[in-house]
Order: structure tokens, then sequence, then C-alpha cells
């Protein structure tokens, strides 16, 4: 075994016996073997539309299920892998047959388009031990690196494609570029260059991914709007929703309405309560607990079940597994899972679970601050500006994690002078989301502009702002202190690269994965800092 595709990963240099997230060895082989297939499976599909076969839906859509299937706290049942594998390698097989049947060039050379799958789990361990991130020894460190970064940016932005598709947005171009970007880490001939470049589109990738997702969202849900939320809790029986996915929420608020049940959100669905269309349920109540720090400790003490949708949350402890449920890619033996999403067993378990005995009061925190809201009062924020009223804005945005370091991040929001705005996005926030900072002239000194996703919000702000200024983005009186943990920062990292963004300080350690020289180009050609103290990042950027 050998991964270091998180933040937290051993030593921070890599997990070689068991991961530090739980990933057991075996499942470890198993994920890095579904990658391998789905570069196959994505060099097929890129010559049959040269062959003018049309790649169905569900090819597309089961390469980024599978994909987000491998992300950093997923479902870690290794038989669901061996299904996934054995779908991948059939899709595989049958493009193939489409592609021989219009008179295409079905003859791969060997590799992950050709190899046969072994018969059984263990078989398929022992072949996914072969093909890991230590395979291809004949491919130099830098080149390894920038392979890894792409494969860990494109499982980012497959997890945003996934979310965008299961609420109805969909493109067939973005499924093509990413079949085209997965075949294209097979090509051992590319240049320092050439792999750099290939990265770059990673991040115009994932531009497009959070685009469709923000569409998806505001689709169905309508544009966020600022709302306080509670953070205590209401007498009665309770639901707690954590994860990512609006759609499990929604149908988790319609399918409890009437039954005298109260929804509460966790870690980063605390931005949902901005969306009109779910707001408007009146027993969508508010926020309970934060987001990694004391997960535990908090879902113990919850009174009711506990829905985990998708990834970026902890392994429950058994204590508490009887109030678990999970939906989509999230799973561990011994936890419910709903795949059919009739919430039936969530109800039944919160009626029988005693809920808040009392009102509890403990505060509001405000949400709803994406693109729409923030350029509406663009013209006093630009005055206040030029009155010199707001000296700077900081992004400080990105992934919370167990790991320490990373009360840097409250520390830096705290020492913010009180002439500069934060803006804040993903579950990083977590560390200082509760913190009154007051405002400037009406305008909260704290915006929450959303989840990880809303990374896509941000940059329209900037881009918007740059406009009203008449200069770069990197001109602006915006600096970016940012926090990573898992595959979907590496892919939003990709994309403010791609944009030409520079200038971000990057925390609360450096990825493993890039190597000193890959390192060196980011340092030259970004100024990518890595984080030093709050009281020295905060004076070197205000001068």
């Amino acid at each position: 075994m050998f991964c270091f595709q998180c933040e937290q990963t051993a030593k921070g240099k890599g997990c070689t016996t068991v991961g530090v997230c739980g990933k057991q060895p075996d499942v470890a082989a198993l994920q890095d073997l579904l990658i391998y297939a789905i570069k196959g499976l994505s060099q097929v599909a890129v010559e049959a539309r040269k062959s003018g076969v049309d790649v169905p839906r569900d090819v597309n859509v089961f390469t980024c299920e599978a994909v987000f299937s491998t992300l950093t706290n997923v479902d870690f049942d290794p038989d669901r892998f061996v299904e996934l594998l054995r779908r991948c390698v059939a899709m595989r097989d049958d493009l193939k047959e489409k592609i021989k049947t219009k008179g295409g060039n079905a003859d791969f050379p060997e590799g992950p388009a050709t190899f046969e799958l072994g018969n059984n789990k263990e078989e398929m361990v022992r072949q996914g031990e072969m093909h890991g991130v230590l395979s291809n020894g004949d491919l130099d460190e830098d080149k390894r690196s920038l392979r890894e970064t792409i494969t860990y940016g494109l499982k980012g932005v497959c997890a945003y494609t996934d979310h965008a598709q299961i609420l109805g947005e969909e493109d067939e171009e973005h499924y093509k570029n990413i079949h085209e970007v997965f075949a294209a880490t097979l090509n051992k001939d590319m240049s320092l260059e050439e792999w750099v470049g290939l990265a770059l589109k990673v991040g115009e990738l994932n531009l497009k991914a959070m685009e469709l997702l923000d569409n998806a969202n505001t689709k169905n849900y309508g544009h966020p709007v600022p709302t306080e939320v509670p953070l205590g809790a209401k007498k009665g029986k309770a639901i707690l929703v954590s994860g990512h996915d609006l759609k499990d929420l929604e149908l988790i608020l319609k399918q409890t309405e009437g039954k005298g049940i109260y929804v509460y959100t966790h870690g980063e669905m605390l931005p949902c309560h901005g969306y009109p269309e779910l707001k408007k349920y009146p027993h969508f109540y508010g926020h309970y607990g934060t987001a990694w720090q004391n997960q535990q400790k908090e879902f113990a003490e919850f009174p009711g079940p506990i829905v985990m949708t998708t990834n970026c949350i902890q392994k429950p402890k058994e204590s508490y597994f009887d109030r678990i449920f999970t939906t989509g890619l999230v799973g561990w033996p011994g936890v419910k899972h709903i795949a059919d999403k009739d919430f039936t067993p969530v109800i039944e378990k919160a009626l029988e679970c005693e809920g808040f005995k009392e009102d509890t009061d403990k505060g509001t925190v405000m949400v709803g601050f994406a693109r729409n809201t923030v350029m509406s009062v663009a013209d006093k924020v630009i005055e206040a500006v030029k009155a010199g009223k707001i000296r700077h804005f900081f992004l400080v945005a990105g992934c919370d994690g167990a790991k320490p370091g990373r009360n840097y991040y409250t520390e830096f929001v705290e020492k913010v002078p009180k002439d500069c705005i934060v803006l804040t996005l993903a579950c990083g926030k977590f560390r200082f989301f509760d913190k009154k900072l007051g405002d400037i002239e009406g305008i909260p000194r704290l915006l929450d502009i959303g989840q990880c996703n809303d990374a896509y919000s941000a940059i329209q702000i900037a881009v918007a702002l740059s406009k009203v200024f008449n200069c770069d983005v990197n001109d602006l009186p915006l600096s970016m202190v940012l926090s990573w943990y898992e595959q979907k920062a590496v892919a939003i990292l990709l994309t403010l690269f791609a944009l030409g963004i520079k200038n971000m300080r990057l925390g609360p350690s450096l990825p493993a994965f890039v190597s000193p020289n890959v390192l060196n180009v980011l340092v030259q050609n970004y100024n990518i800092m890595p984080i030093k103290t709050p009281d020295e990042d905060i004076k070197e950027i205000l001068g």
C-alpha cells in the first residue's frame, strides 16, 4: 500500500500500512486498480468518439461515480469496489464492440484498455498492488508528481460533476474532456511542460464542473440569500444531515413534513439554509456542530439519527452506529445505507429517539453571501474601498481536518484588521464561522460564500470586481489564504492556477505528492507560498 492523496497522510510522506483515514491495504489496492481501469475505459471512450460511436450516458455517469468512490473518506467496503471494477471492464469491452461495428480501431496496446480483470477479490487486490502510485518505475519523480496531481484533481472534478448530474445538469463535451485527460495520463512520452499543461487543463475542467453544479443548485433551489441560522436547538424530535448533497437534504425535508421532526444541518450542509427552496420548509431549523474537530463528540451527543451524505467525514464510532445512515458513496460495514432515497428508516429512528428535551439558544451565524448577494451591493463595496473604509479582502477558505495546525486559520481571522473583510467557504470555516467580526458600513466583515464548490461564486466575485476596478484579479486588494485536505481542494487549486491567480498561501502543509521541482515551478509561475504564522502573513500581505 502507498497513498499520499490527502493532507493528513502519515508523516507527511505517505500511508504504507493503513490509511490515516482508516483505509485498509486491500481497499487501497482495489481503488488503485479502479483508477487504472477507468484510464482504460477512458482510452476506449476517446477512440469510440473518434470512430463516430455515441458514448452512452451510463458510461459518462459511471466514470464520475467510480472515480468519486476513490476519494478520501468514502465507502471503504471492498466488495463495492469489486462490483465497480466488473462494471468498468464490462463497459470498456462493450464500447470496443461498438467501435468494431463502426469500423474503428479496437486494437489497444497492452495496459488498462486490454487487461483481464481477476476472477475474485483476492486476485483483484493483487492486480491493484501492481498499479498503484509507485508503478511505472521508468517515470521520473517530477512527471509522477504531475501525474498524481492530475489524477487527484480529476477526482475532485468527477465529484462535482457527479453532484451536478444528480440534480440534472450535464454536458457531453465535459464528459468527453474528462475521458481525454484520463487517457492522456498514460502517455509516458510527454515533456514536463506538457504534463504541466495537462494539470492546468484539469483546472479548466474543474471550473466547468463547478459551473455545472452552481447552475444545478440555483436552478433547483434558487440563488442563496442572506439568512440567519440558529446554532441551538428546538425541543422535539430531530434529524441531523451532514456532508454535501442538497438533493438528499431536500428529500429528507419533503419526507419529514408534518411529522413533528426538526431537521438540522452539520458541516458543509450549513450553506443550505440560504437556498430559498430549502429554507421554505418550516421544520428546517438550524445548524448543529462543526465539521471535523468535534464531530465524534457531537454525533455521539445528538439525540436523533444522523444522515451522512457524500464524503469529507470521519468514520463514525460503533457506539452510535444504530443512529447512523449513509447515502450515495458513503458507507461502512455495519452502517445502514439508504440506496433508494426512501428515508423511512431514518424517520422511524427519529421518532424512536428522545430528541431535544428543551429549547437552547447558542446564538446564530449568517450564510447566503454567494455571488448574487455580494454583487447586489457591489456599488456599496466599491465606494467603501475607494473611501479607504475597506482596506483589503481575505479569502480564508478550504478544508478542515483533524491534524494539528489548523488553528492557524482561526487565529488569522481573529487578527485580521477591522478595516478588512473576510470571505470564506468550505468546511475550513468551522474554525471561525461563529466569530462576531462586526461590519463595515453595514457590510458584514465575515461573508460565508458557501460550500467548497462555491469557489465558483468566489471566482465570479473576484472577476466582477476586477472589471469594475479595471485591473487584473491579481491587482485587487484580495489575498487568498487556503487550507486543503482532500482531492476536491486539489481540483480547486488547479482551477486557480488555470485562471492565473497568484500569491496564494497554502497550508497546513504542502502536498506530499508535489515534488521539489514541481513546487519550484509553482513558486516561480504563481508565487504560491506555505503559511507561516498569522502575524507574519498578515504583515507581509498588508505591508
